[in-house]
């Protein structure tokens, strides 16, 4: 039996994230993986990976346990609840991991922390008012005598795979409501970020959740390959790539999904807009976490006769970003998952730049950091405007009318979230009405999230919805009641 990840941490040792079955952290019999401090590029801690008897005794588990019952709704709501309360006193702790193995700077690690705990609170609000709806009977024909009421009910287990760029609240947006509504939870965090899903657990099972509701195990694709093959792994909750998700979602059949995927996403600034507003927000949402959050501003499409100004104050605002070291208390912009993207980023830079492109901040790469960048004269053919960057990135592009931008923005096959800033009524209803994506926020650039709304995209950003109230509709079905007197 390994020790905890936090029992290696205190020791001063280098922990060895292990797989979590039926309460017990226990190595993995398949290869081990390096983890590394995404700064300095050394390894920082390791993983182990399961093999196929491992896999199937986590699953064996997790449907014993959803077969014998979870907590009664309010014991669940207890747990979820102090789950946030101890999150919070360890609030330091899972700061320093992430600034270590995801490379946030500490501003965007205690954002994780501070929104995982509200992520938990709002799972446990949905545990205690989980019901379903009276069906009036009555008013049917030849239906006097009866009644009907429907309960919402959990599907089993559940299999929850997380990105490395949210590796604290999307496992919570996936393994509270999994909970909250009754399903036993099989977590599959991202092999960059493990110690932080770790640590997550450790708090879950120390505020009371019964061990077999919850494991942990790392790996490559092959382990979702394996748990899509056993038929007792009823829901998949995926947050990753449109590529990935696609093979997910063909092998999963019949079996219900969640899907949040890639996108390209867009803000528009028209004519009209606040720019002291705006251009604070588009910094934030463009370079936060370094550009590595689905909903980043990638393009901002700018209203032509604002252009010039835009270009010229924004230049300025993304040039005073301090960049580099995530432990640096001044830093905004932390380094890359790897330096290997860094390196593919810098690539798409430079050919855009070689085809016309103009960069107005910016700079060479340093190892994985690359610095806050901001591009103009952008074409639609160039990587930088047809491809996801995922990183610290923002490209500017004119438009003549807002029908022109709304054309541009649904031209993407990507639909996750778009932003749009003015301050004409029929202008935003125009956009919310014509834009293909999940979320449209006024005044607010496409980053925007708040935990407890509908989550999720269109096209091939996805479907289904994040959100503790919505993701527990997702994990549960819907049965009729009827009784006759």
């Amino acid at each position: 039996m390994l020790p905890s990840v936090a029992a290696m941490l205190n020791a001063g040792d280098s922990p060895t994230c292990g797989l979590l079955i039926d309460g017990v952290w226990t190595e993995g019999a398949g290869p081990r993986v390096v983890v590394r401090d995404k700064f300095k590029l050394q390894p920082c801690a390791s993983l182990t990976t399961p093999d196929q008897a491992q896999l199937r005794q986590a699953i064996d588990v997790a449907h014993r346990a959803f077969r014998t019952g979870a907590p009664v709704a309010y014991e669940r709501g207890l747990i979820l609840d102090r789950a946030a309360q101890l999150l919070d006193t360890r609030a330091a702790e899972f700061v320093s991991i992430m600034q270590i193995e995801a490379g946030f700077t500490h501003n965007d690690a205690l954002g994780e922390v501070r929104r995982c705990m509200q992520t938990l609170r709002l799972s446990a609000e949905e545990a205690r008012r989980l019901a379903g709806e009276v069906i009036p009977l009555a008013g049917a024909p030849g239906a006097a005598g009866r009644m009907g009421f429907t309960m919402r009910v959990p599907l089993g287990v559940v299999a929850a795979i997380t990105p490395f760029n949210s590796p604290l609240n999307t496992v919570a947006h996936k393994v509270g409501p999994a909970f909250a509504a009754g399903n036993s939870v099989i977590l599959k965090p991202s092999t960059h970020t493990p110690m932080t899903a770790c640590l997550l657990a450790e708090v879950l099972l120390a505020a009371g959740l019964p061990p077999g509701f919850l494991a942990v195990l790392h790996g490559s694709g092959e382990v979702v390959r394996q748990l899509q093959a056993d038929e007792r792994v009823r829901f998949f909750a995926f947050t990753g790539s449109t590529e990935v998700g696609r093979q997910i979602q063909q092998t999963a059949g019949l079996r219900r999904t969640q899907m949040e995927l890639g996108s390209i996403a867009c803000t528009l600034i028209c004519d009209d807009a606040n720019l002291e507003l705006a251009l604070p927000k588009v910094i934030n949402a463009g370079y936060r976490k370094a550009g590595q959050v689905c909903t980043s501003v990638q393009l901002l499409l700018v209203h032509e006769s604002r252009q010039a100004e835009v270009e010229s104050r924004l230049s300025t605002m993304v040039q005073a970003l301090v960049y580099g070291d995530p432990q640096g208390s001044d830093t905004f912009v932390g380094p890359l998952i790897s330096e290997e993207s860094a390196i593919r980023i810098e690539s798409w830079i430079t050919e855009a730049l070689a085809q016309g492109a103009r960069r107005l901040a910016g700079g060479p790469r340093q190892g994985a950091v690359l610095p806050p960048t901001l591009l103009t004269d952008i074409r639609d053919d160039m990587q930088v405007s047809c491809q996801e960057i995922f990183g610290p990135v923002v490209c500017i592009l004119p438009f003549k009318t807002l029908s022109e931008a709304i054309a541009r923005v649904n031209a993407s096959p990507f639909g996750l979230a778009a932003g749009v800033f003015t301050n004409r009524l029929a202008d935003a209803l125009a956009a919310a009405q014509q834009l293909e994506v999940g979320g449209v926020h006024i005044n607010e650039t496409s980053s925007s999230r708040v935990d407890l709304m509908p989550y999720g995209g269109s096209k091939d950003s996805g479907f289904g919805r994040e959100g503790p109230h919505y993701a527990v509709q997702e994990m549960t079905e819907e049965r009729i009641v009827t009784i006759t007197t």
